[in-house]
């Protein structure tokens, strides 16, 4: 029965992890599209494609956590 509980935390622990790389990267992606737009001269097509990267990233997370929330793997408190 312990390791069954090792599992879940292992899954939680795993799955924050997940959660918190994904905002790096997005955060990564919004500061690549800023450096772009203030570069005199920048290339529009990078800077559009950091922020296409970001949204997708975004949206990606979003789903993430809706299944996450179906699956039970995280639940709303405080509300």
């Amino acid at each position: 029965m312990r390791s069954g509980v090792y599992n879940a935390a292992m899954a939680q622990t795993a799955f924050k992890v997940l959660v918190v790389l994904i905002f790096v990267a997005i955060v990564a992606s919004l500061g690549s599209a800023l450096f772009h737009l203030s570069r005199s001269g920048g290339d529009s097509r990078k800077m559009f494609r950091a922020l296409a990267l970001r949204v997708g990233l975004s949206v990606g997370l979003f789903i993430l956590l809706m299944v996450a929330w179906a699956l039970g793997l995280i639940s709303p408190h405080g509300l």
